[in-house]
């Protein structure tokens, strides 16, 4: 089998692999009796055994390294970034809502939901946040939900009843097992700070934050939530990569401009994708030319629709492929 090495490096085919190798040491032996002609009968018989256990391990390898490739294609884990734009404190709360419907979509989901990072404005809404979403299929359902959404409706605090427009930016980053990446240690810049906010006197008086920088792309990515510096550490270094490997992503989309993401969408955080009538109760995405009422209930969590819309396009695109 000429791709046994790949199989024995890999942690999760290596027991197999080396079931295989022993079964091909067994054949050896077996292959070696029967120049006996005593034995001969019984050896093809134990050979033809040796081959149906040959050819179960192969298919077993061949299944999980499938599913490998399955899931680096639709990773299990996402970190999930949320943004003000244009709005003032109004789209700082509007930032804040679509955090609280991926949240609750999560939660509907059965997918865990960890905040790593968030700086609020002073009426509670976010000027940036990032979360850890992990659970079966959450970046195949929230892959298309990168771009700029926007709102429009009357503030609570507006007293002439004018329709105000503000925008927030999403992000959705998989976070895959591997990555090709090289990433040198001279290019990061590292650095530690004090957590702020809730979280105990332990968490204010040891510098657990971290932040770090990419010289070369200039990306800055924080993790602020977790309780050690290691831990932060670890987590951004994991938002690093897979913004790397985004920015990667882009650029080779960008250079054809027919494969099915451009069709879709560029999957940029520029791209303003999605609009929020609030007065209408009715939201329109821009690139499916599709729209939904009920807003109360989707930003509550119910963005089942809307996933299986883009599931559905997607899925035109993928056969028209073919």
């Amino acid at each position: 089998m000429e791709d046994l090495s790949k199989y024995k490096s890999n942690p999760r085919t290596a027991y197999l692999a080396e079931t295989f190798e022993r079964l091909l040491k067994e054949e050896e032996e077996v292959r070696s009796l029967a120049a006996d002609d005593a034995l001969k009968a019984l050896s093809e018989e134990e050979l033809g055994h040796l081959a149906e256990q040959k050819e179960s391990l192969v298919r077993q390898m061949e299944e999980i390294a499938e599913a490998e490739a399955k899931e680096d294609e639709f990773p299990n884990e996402i970190i999930l970034e949320v943004r003000a734009g244009a709005g003032g404190d109004e789209a700082a709360l509007f930032a804040k809502e679509l955090s609280e419907m991926y949240s609750l979509y999560a939660g509907v989901q059965g997918w865990s939901v960890s905040l790593v990072s968030a700086s609020e404005n002073s009426v509670g809404g976010y000027k940036e946040a990032a979360f850890e979403i992990r659970g079966r299929d959450c970046y195949r359902k929230l892959r298309f939900e990168t771009g700029v959404h926007r709102v429009q409706r009357v503030p609570e605090t507006e007293k002439m009843g004018r329709v105000h427009t503000s925008t927030a930016s999403v992000a959705i980053l998989p976070v895959r097992k591997k990555t090709s990446l090289e990433i040198k240690p001279s290019d990061l810049e590292i650095e530690t700070s004090r957590s702020g906010g809730a979280g105990g006197q332990n968490v204010n008086k040891v510098e657990t934050a971290v932040r770090i920088i990419h010289k070369p792309s200039g990306i800055d990515v924080r993790s602020t939530a977790q309780r050690s510096q290691l831990k932060n550490k670890e987590m951004a270094m994991s938002i690093l990569i897979a913004k790397l490997e985004k920015m990667k992503e882009e650029e080779e989309a960008a250079k054809y401009a027919g494969a099915r993401k451009a069709q879709i969408g560029t999957a940029d955080r520029s791209e303003k994708i999605r609009t929020y009538n609030i007065l209408q109760d009715r939201i329109t995405d821009h690139r499916i030319k599709e729209s939904w009422h009920n807003i109360e209930k989707i930003l509550n969590g119910g963005l089942d629709p809307i996933v299986e819309a883009f599931e559905n396009f997607a899925g035109e695109f993928e056969a028209g492929e073919e």
